[in-house]
């Protein structure tokens, strides 16, 4: 059987997190099993391990691994960061804390697009479909709910 290892980095601070980070995780975590389903019968496990982060390593925060490569040196992602205010209450000091440019826009957190073709990237497999990593959606990727795009 082949393995994808994800490492998922974020700032924790008594258990919690700010809010982008949160927000990289769920997104994480729903494309796991997403990826899961649909490449467990391809021999394929997916092993996904968490890295709580302390203040001193916020530059590392909301970040994922695949293999130990980073997404951004998968895709075709560029890293910034801004004043996070989620993290700044957290911290009880200003602080800045990363975001990414993909495909032309900038997220706060990494979306699901970016999750699943950085998996599919380092396996090596083609997306049978544009909609290859919503196998088992409930609209059968058919409709906005799977398709990582940010709800109004």
């Amino acid at each position: 059987m082949k393995t994808l290892n994800v490492e998922y980095r974020h700032l924790d601070v008594q258990g919690e997190t700010c809010d982008r980070c949160y927000d990289t995780g769920e997104n994480l975590a729903n494309e796991i099993k997403r990826l899961k389903r649909a490449l467990a019968p391809k021999g394929i496990e997916i092993v996904m391990t968490e890295t709580k982060l302390d203040d001193s390593q916020i530059s590392q925060s909301n970040q994922i691994l695949f293999n130990g490569m980073s997404i951004e040196d998968i895709l075709d992602i560029k890293v910034s960061e801004n004043e996070c205010e989620s993290c700044s209450a957290l911290l009880g000091k200003k602080t800045y804390c990363r975001t990414v440019i993909y495909d032309g826009s900038e997220y706060e957190d990494i979306p699901a697009k970016a999750i699943r073709k950085a998996a599919y990237k380092v396996l090596g497999l083609e997306e049978a479909s544009a909609n290859a990593g919503n196998a088992g959606c409930c609209c059968g990727g058919n409709s906005n709910c799977c398709s990582g795009k940010k709800k109004s």
